[in-house]
């Protein structure tokens, strides 16, 4: 797209109280049936009309129509047992009843492809589509059938894959895959992980994103982010990998992170989606505050190639707030546009 710092959300917005419990993973429907599918499009249209009227230049479905980014995807596929659930630990951080892979895993039908075409007839705007990252999908459910991290996120690689080339035929612009699991199992990664993630993405003519982050504004994660010290340098394991990737965009936390800026020098080259909304706080940042973490990234990112975002998902935040942040992040990214516009143009003379 041709605007400069185009600007995106990375995931899900908070859903509406009537359509989910608020402020919540994993929350329940307040809905069924039929009332359940009108209620998903409303919200989803919601989601993009508030995108939209905040200022954002990439839209998203906010994740309205699904639970979870990743539970979500899984649960619709064949060999999964959905009443079987196994109470896993996710990334080492915090326990989840997942659901149980019985059998060999295979896709009967699209997962969001509707979704996508419903969000593709909202709006004219670039519309992007997060799916879940195949070592995040593993580490989010309980294997009983292939006793292997490494082929079943190959299987999962292929099963993304199918989705993703259908998502792009339904009108997507962007295709982001979720690898949160990328920040934990460093020594995966380099051998297997970014190849099951250009597995996934193979042969899309949409651009394609990783979003790897430290998780969602949940206690959990909060805690975890408190043992990592004063500098989180976990990027500095996947950046190299990903740069020499065939994924166009990196997406990264970034605002009241730990995150030393200057390993996005590892990715030059690639798109950058900066963190510069914080999901773990209800606190909204100022205009000045998202264009100061902008100008800082322009140290190292050639203007052209960022996109400023949200640092993850804001589906835990109280919903007034997480829309606030949508208008600072659009507002920030609007400073420093001006900014680099009146550096463009040359002095009379």
């Amino acid at each position: 797209m041709s605007t400069l710092l185009p600007t995106a959300i990375v995931g899900s917005l908070p859903k509406p109280s009537w359509l989910a419990e608020p402020e919540k993973l994993w929350s329940p429907w307040q809905l069924e049936g039929a009332a359940l599918a009108e209620g998903k499009q409303d919200a989803l249209r919601a989601a993009v009309h508030e995108q939209e009227r905040h200022g954002l230049d990439i839209i998203s479905d906010g994740e309205q129509t699904r639970q979870h980014f990743v539970t979500t995807f899984i649960e619709h596929l064949d060999g999964v047992d959905l009443e079987r659930k196994e109470t896993v630990r996710i990334r080492n951080r915090y326990d989840a009843a997942v659901p149980t892979v019985v059998g060999a895993v295979s896709r009967r039908q699209p997962v969001f492809v509707e979704d996508a075409k419903f969000l593709r007839a909202q709006t004219d705007r670039p519309i992007k589509w997060a799916l879940p990252g195949p070592m995040t999908m593993i580490d989010t459910l309980s294997d009983q059938h292939y006793k292997s991290r490494e082929k079943l996120a190959w299987e999962f690689a292929t099963i993304l894959n199918q989705e993703a080339r259908e998502l792009e035929a339904a009108g997507v612009d962007i295709i982001q895959f979720d690898e949160p699991a990328f920040t934990v199992f460093h020594d995966e990664v380099q051998d297997w992980g970014v190849a099951a993630l250009e597995r996934a993405a193979e042969g899309l003519r949409a651009e394609t994103v990783v979003h790897i982050c430290y998780g969602y504004g949940i206690e959990a994660n909060n805690t975890w982010k408190e043992t990592l010290g004063a500098e989180w340098r976990q990027y500095e394991q996947s950046f190299p990998l990903l740069q020499q990737s065939s994924i166009d965009t990196v997406s990264l936390e970034c605002i009241h992170s730990h995150v030393p800026l200057e390993l996005v020098e590892l990715i030059r080259g690639k798109k950058v989606m900066l963190g510069a909304i914080d999901v773990a706080t209800e606190t909204v940042e100022t205009p000045e505050e998202v264009a100061e973490v902008i100008r800082r990234a322009l140290e190292f990112v050639d203007a052209d190639k960022l996109i400023p975002s949200s640092n993850c998902g804001m589906a835990p935040l109280a919903r007034g707030a997480a829309l606030q942040k949508l208008g600072a992040l659009a507002a920030g990214a609007d400073i420093v546009r001006a900014e680099l516009a009146e550096v463009a143009v040359p002095a009379a003379h």
